[in-house]
């Protein structure tokens, strides 16, 4: 776990200095939803970009869904943050699919 989270860290800096603009993130206000603007893969997992963060009320440890044109394409975890992006694992993913930037991650909830 301690390496994921080193490799997310160092993805980070790697996309935010390699030409993704601040400008590209896309701010929000609400947790319902965050914008996935980046896929990195590495040799470990590969990384999931939110162009949302702290400030938008994401947590660490939380389970979004992964979802193109109102179907689920995956499920991610949030393993690290940022005032206004966060980096997320790849829990589970629906067969033949992938994540894309442009998908929107929700957040799970537990149906009562």
């Amino acid at each position: 776990m301690l390496r994921r989270l080193v490799t997310a860290a160092v993805l980070f800096a790697i996309v935010f200095t390699s030409g993704v603009q601040a400008s590209a993130l896309i701010e929000t206000r609400s947790i319902e939803a965050a914008p996935v603007v980046a896929v990195q893969a590495t040799r470990v997992a590969d990384i999931v970009l939110l162009g949302a963060g702290f400030e938008a009320g994401l947590r660490q440890g939380m389970v979004f869904s992964v979802i193109r044109r109102g179907v689920e394409v995956a499920e991610i975890i949030l393993v690290e943050l940022r005032p206004r992006a966060g980096a997320a694992l790849i829990l589970q993913l629906a067969p033949g699919q992938s994540i894309q930037v442009g998908d929107t991650a929700t957040v799970k909830t537990l149906k009562v």
